[in-house]
């Protein structure tokens, strides 16, 4: 299967730092929607001195997690450092918070930067 741009898509933001279960919680609940996934990467590496991994790290993450199961349903995206989305009016499309249940909601990607000995 290979990823198609016409099809409709959700789309995932974030700085993935590092991606973790809830990350694909939230990436497996994206895929249910429409058969496809756009995950954008943040450029953010050591911004607000919380971002221990750089592009390449995070994409590789991201991958080593989804490749084998998904390939073809997702593409990797990398972005500016996207701090704010701002529309005007209706343009077909829906932002929506998803939410988890209380141990999914409660995985810390800060919590396990600490784990893992970086900020």
């Amino acid at each position: 299967m290979t990823f198609d741009w016409r099809k409709p898509t959700v789309q995932l933001l974030g700085r993935w730092q590092p991606w973790h279960a809830g990350h694909q919680a939230l990436f497996e609940r994206a895929l249910a929607k429409t058969g496809q996934v756009a995950i954008m990467v943040r450029d953010c590496q050591g911004w607000n001195d919380s971002n221990p991994f750089d592009m390449d790290t995070v994409e590789a993450n991201i991958h080593a997690a989804l490749k084998e199961k998904y390939d073809g349903k997702y593409i990797v995206l990398r972005v500016p450092n996207i701090v704010n989305i701002t529309y005007g009016r209706d343009v077909g499309y829906v932002i929506e918070q998803e939410v988890f249940d209380e141990d999914t909601h409660a995985i810390s990607a800060t919590e396990i930067r600490k784990q893992m000995g970086l900020r």
